[in-house]
């Protein structure tokens, strides 16, 4: 018995196309390697200013950080406050939505920690079977 011939599902409903933008927006977000750092660096220790974000998303240089937060505070992820004293003070925190979305990151963590062996075994093949021909 073969089986049944794949068929591509027809029954989607029509997309709005602001929404389909914006998906694409957020899943180039989300495939940025700085804004998935900051976003753990935030999740994992509260308000922080931005020299400490610095120190603990280890490589990003000032001029990239300061553009990541800056396009993170655009899409309300983080929170910039700035406290009236001297030098002035710069803090960032997640938002409600800044923590949902780090919410979800922390599945692909679980994913690839469920999957690593198996990926690792894959790429060990795949790269023996390459330097093989």
């Amino acid at each position: 018995m073969t089986a049944p011939a794949f068929q591509p599902r027809t029954d989607y409903p029509e997309v709005d196309p602001r929404v389909e933008a914006l998906v694409n927006e957020v899943i180039g977000r989300v495939a940025d390697k700085w804004t998935m750092i900051v976003l753990d660096v935030l999740a994992e220790n509260g308000e922080l200013r931005f020299t400490r974000i610095g120190q603990l998303s280890d490589g990003i240089s000032q001029k990239m950080l300061t553009q990541t937060l800056r396009q993170m505070e655009r899409d309300g992820l983080v929170v910039r406050t700035v406290h009236p004293v001297v030098p002035p003070k710069v803090e960032y925190r997640l938002t409600d939505m800044g923590f949902s979305l780090a919410e979800a990151f922390c599945g692909v963590w679980g994913w690839a920690a469920e999957h690593l062996e198996r990926i690792e075994t894959a790429r060990a093949t795949f790269d023996a079977a390459k330097a093989g021909l």
